[in-house]
C-alpha cells in the first residue's frame, strides 16, 4: 500500500556544500530507486541544534517529503544508519490531516516566493 512520508535527517557541519548535495542526492536515489514518488524537497540550510549532538552544535538540515511502500522505509533508515555523515534523523508517516497541511504549507512558500519576484 503507497503511504505519504516525510523525512528529516541533520547532515554534519564539517562538510563542504557540494558533499551536503551529495548527500542529500544519495537518499533521494535511495528512495527514487525504491520506487517511491518525491513530492516535495526542501533545503533548510545550516542550522543550530537544540542541543550538541556528537559534539556539534549546527547541522544542515534537509527534507524530503514523498510516497511510497512502506517496506522502503526500513531500507532508508539502514542507509542513515550507515552514513557517517547524518547525525540524526527522523521519518515518519503523513495522515491525511498532515498531507494537507503540508500541501498548504507549500503553497503558502510558492506564493511568497512568487510575490517576491513580482516585486
Amino acid at each position: 500500500m503507497i503511504n505519504s512520508y516525510e523525512t528529516v535527517f541533520i547532515i554534519t557541519p564539517v562538510l563542504s556544500e557540494d558533499q551536503v548535495k551529495e548527500a542529500v542526492k544519495k537518499f533521494r536515489t535511495v528512495l527514487t530507486d525504491g520506487g517511491a514518488e518525491i513530492v516535495n524537497e526542501e533545503d533548510w540550510g545550516l542550522k543550530k541544534l537544540a542541543y550538541p549532538i556528537k559534539h556539534k552544535t549546527t547541522g544542515f538540515y534537509s527534507l524530503i517529503e514523498f510516497k511510497c511502500d512502506s517496506q522502503l522505509i526500513k531500507k532508508l533508515e539502514i542507509e542513515y544508519k550507515r552514513d557517517e555523515k547524518i547525525i540524526r534523523f527522523l521519518t515518519f508517516h503523513l495522515d491525511k490531516f498532515a498531507v494537507a497541511y503540508a500541501e498548504r504549507r507549500r503553497n503558502k512558500k510558492n506564493q511568497k516566493v512568487e510575490t517576491k519576484e513580482e516585486k
